[in-house]
């Protein structure tokens, strides 16, 4: 009985999918040297140079203290680099940075083919355009 509880709760359930999905995330993200959510920050450095850290942190739903770790972070192994303009902190890529974005974007790939293969290709995306507008409903 309890188990029907467990897989009749979007609570349990989503959070079932995203310690799975995490592992599988950090395993095809090994070889860049950061973490998933480093590697999808990181890139949205490199799609837009001078990105604020308050665009980041909208981005990826996530706090301005947390951002400002990850970019902390991305920093100190000289992937990024912030520039001060007033109160605005805008982040830029190095040439580090830049160069890793290919292996990165084989990363994201990588996961993609990794889940899709499991899932289906349709069904793979089928889920994770439910799951963004299921969480899009639910913040709002």
């Amino acid at each position: 009985m309890p188990e029907k509880y467990l897989e009749n709760c979007l609570y349990f359930t989503v959070n079932k999918l995203s310690r799975v999905i995490t592992k599988m995330a950090e395993e095809s993200f090994r070889p860049t040297g950061i973490s998933p959510t480093h590697g999808f920050l990181m890139m949205l450095v490199n799609n837009k140079p001078g990105i604020t850290q308050s665009e980041l942190a909208e981005e990826l739903h996530m706090t301005p203290s947390t951002i400002t770790r990850f970019v902390d972070k991305l920093v100190v192994k000289g992937l990024a680099e912030r520039k001060v303009q007033g109160k605005m902190s805008h982040i830029h890529p190095t040439e580090a940075g830049t160069e890793i974005q290919r292996e990165l974007e084989k990363a994201w790939k990588d996961l993609f083919r990794n889940y899709s293969d499991i899932l289906g290709e349709e069904e793979g995306k089928a889920l994770t355009k439910a799951t963004h507008l299921a969480a899009g409903q639910l913040d709002s």
